[in-house]
């Protein structure tokens, strides 16, 4: 197929998302169920803070819709020993900044502030927190806001 050149810039702007696992039932990211926050805005018009935040709450979401209903998603840190940090909120800080919001697993307040060229992300599993309520699916709650995340090009 011939594209004209309007189409192949516009195409290159648009976010690429490529996975292969050893199971081929393993979910994937769907490109379908990207938001329009993600998809409508060319990516060389987004911050590294933001365009690292809205892949990352798709990452998370994808992760949440894999868990039983006795996990919430947690995240491992790497490259330490700080633990984990059960993820409560998520934020991004233009031009490079990226913050988790969270408990550790004492139920103390913690937060990772990160550069986006330090971005490393590891999700892991933790048993609910309080037994009695529904988990908590902080990755669900992020995807449903991504389309009011504040657009400074606006």
């Amino acid at each position: 197929m011939i594209k004209t050149a309007a189409e192949a810039v516009e195409a290159d702007a648009l976010p690429k998302c490529y996975e292969s696992h050893t199971n081929p039932a393993q979910r994937k990211i769907e490109i379908a169920e990207i938001p329009k926050a993600i998809s409508e805005k060319p990516v060389t018009q987004k911050s590294p803070a933001q365009w690292a935040y809205e892949r990352t709450v798709l990452y998370l979401k994808n992760f949440e819709e894999q868990l039983d209903n006795e996990h919430e998603v947690a995240m491992g840190f790497t490259g330490g020993d700080a633990g984990v940090l059960r993820i409560e909120g998520m934020g991004y800080f233009d031009p490079d900044i990226v913050t988790f919001y969270g408990t550790d697993g004492d139920g103390g307040r913690t937060q990772l502030v990160q550069h986006v060229s330090q971005l490393n992300v590891m999700f892991r599993t933790l048993p609910k927190a309080d037994d009695s309520k529904a988990p908590n699916r902080i990755g669900f709650r992020l995807f449903e806001h991504l389309d009011q995340v504040p657009d400074k090009t606006s």
